[in-house]
């Protein structure tokens, strides 16, 4: 029998709402372009970075679902957060001891693989690209897949399929616009003789250098390994026309060293130099405000980055989704499934705002971290450091 409840999307968004519909003991079918849960944890790793789950919103969700004290169990609360400037000066050291962190750390693939398990397997339909969400004449949707499979009968369609929603058209006809800032990320193993430098700059946590309208952030995974992006301003389809460049890590990482960072001081530029494995390409999308305005549309719905995607300028990208999943499952459970539209309609009148709020602090925020003088406008705006 069809489930009612359609998710597409198995990322962080789409897993919680799955697991607190599992709760709640409403049936549901998750479907994902992943082949299998193996190369969703593969993805996650090659994507890398950790995620700060705050305690008054992506944590709520995880209690709600039964899995805070698991997730508490691998988190981090020690991470401290260094921010220097293009030259190394450090302006603002923080550290967390006995506990006092209320957004501890998790690696992306950690988080996943916790929400994975939660959900029994069959709920979860590996391997499903989608092509389009149709509504039938009789009111219920359909999903039509790449390779031409067909699932249909739902009553509602979460769209949890990120920045290029396929569900999103159905609610708005407007896109994600590029920010103007790419990263480049990839990585240092626990191996590598480089190691031990990295681990004086970043500790157990982040270190970012930001200035001159670029930045280096060192990220410690649960691994002992160190995430590594640099971030910068560069042309949208830099990664089109740069296709030969990123697919050779040394080429990259030479054209990093001469063109991006070259008047960065030995520290900093050691870090693209011992660097190791191969990039990934991330170029940086929002949402416009003025889209997160639509009327609830029958049989459908969006969830995180498909509703508000963002730059990660404020770390809330996740804890907003995580926090969306909540308020649509507690709608649902709320009105029951014969009165999914005012569900949805109710859950909506909460998230849009909320989206709203969050692409507008990220994008001021990252404004000052790429300005000319940065760390300078930053640091006074969301530490209250004034430096000269």
């Amino acid at each position: 029998m069809t489930p009612p409840i359609a998710i597409l999307g198995a990322g962080p968004s789409g897993l919680t709402l799955g697991r607190l519909l599992q709760v709640a003991n409403i049936p549901f079918v998750i479907f994902e372009q992943d082949e299998s849960a193996i190369a969703a944890a593969t993805v996650a790793t090659g994507r890398g970075g950790a995620l700060d789950i705050h305690a008054d919103s992506g944590q709520i969700a995880l209690k709600e679902a039964g899995l805070l004290d698991q997730f508490k169990s691998i988190a981090r609360y020690d991470a401290t957060i260094t921010v220097a400037n293009a030259k190394g000066k450090v302006y603002l050291k923080v550290e967390h001891e006995g506990g006092d962190n209320d957004k501890p750390e998790i690696d992306r693939r950690d988080l996943r693989a916790l929400l994975v398990n939660s959900i029994p397997a069959n709920r979860v339909q590996w391997g499903f690209k989608v092509q389009s969400v149709q509504k039938e004449t009789d009111g219920s949707m359909s999903i039509h897949f790449q390779d031409g499979r067909i699932e249909s009968g739902f009553k509602l369609v979460v769209g949890a399929d990120g920045m290029w929603s396929k569900v999103r058209s159905l609610v708005t006809s407007a896109k994600p616009q590029y920010s103007g800032i790419y990263y480049l990320t990839t990585a240092i193993q626990p191996e590598s003789p480089f190691h031990s430098s990295v681990v004086s700059l970043a500790g157990n946590g982040l270190y970012m250098a930001i200035g001159d309208g670029k930045q280096i952030v060192i990220l410690k995974l649960g691994d002992g390994s160190y995430y590594i992006g640099f971030g910068l301003r560069l042309p949208e389809n830099w990664s089109s026309e740069q296709a030969a460049l990123i697919k050779d890590s040394s080429a990259l990482r030479q054209w990093l060293l001469s063109d991006g960072f070259a008047d960065w001081p030995e520290a900093h530029t050691d870090v693209i130099r011992h660097s190791d494995g191969d990039f990934y390409v991330w170029p940086l999308y929002a949402m416009p405000t003025e889209s997160l305005s639509w009327q609830t549309v029958p049989g459908v719905t969006l969830i995180g980055d498909a509703a508000h995607v963002t730059t990660p300028f404020v770390g809330e990208g996740v804890n907003c989704a995580l926090y969306d999943s909540l308020r649509l499952a507690q709608q649902i459970i709320k009105h029951g499934l014969d009165d999914l539209h005012r569900a949805v309609s109710e859950y909506e009148a909460s998230m849009l705002p909320r989206g709203i709020d969050l692409i507008e602090r990220s994008t001021k925020s990252g404004e000052l971290y790429f300005a000319s003088d940065a760390p300078k406008g930053w640091l006074k705006t969301f530490a209250g450091i004034d430096i000269a």
